[in-house]
């Protein structure tokens, strides 16, 4: 009786060392897998934004290019001309429809 005992101790620690392992690797690939798709969606974050800088970098250097422009009167008044239809004395304005 004594080695049975003995056995169905040591066949309970197994038992136990085996599930604890189990759920320790368990819970050690699900954090895992959890980061890695966090990841993933930062590295799709970063580069969406990346884009969205280049976007908006074209975007800020056409903005400074025509502020610049309109610091000349020469263009404030052709623009308004062709844009606005204005005229200067003396000037008919023939609008040319496009085909």
């Amino acid at each position: 009786m004594a080695k049975s005992n003995s056995q169905t101790k040591r066949h309970r620690r197994l038992l136990f060392l085996g599930l604890s392992s189990f759920i320790v690797i368990g819970v050690t690939t699900f954090t895992i897998g959890r980061y890695w798709v966090e990841i993933y969606d930062k590295y799709q974050e970063k580069k969406e934004l990346e884009n969205e800088l280049i976007i908006l970098k074209n975007k800020e250097k056409r903005l400074k290019s025509d502020a610049n422009k309109l610091q000349d009167p020469d263009y404030i008044a052709r623009y308004a001309r062709e844009k606005y239809l204005y005229s200067k004395d003396g000037e008919f304005i023939l609008k040319i429809p496009e085909e």
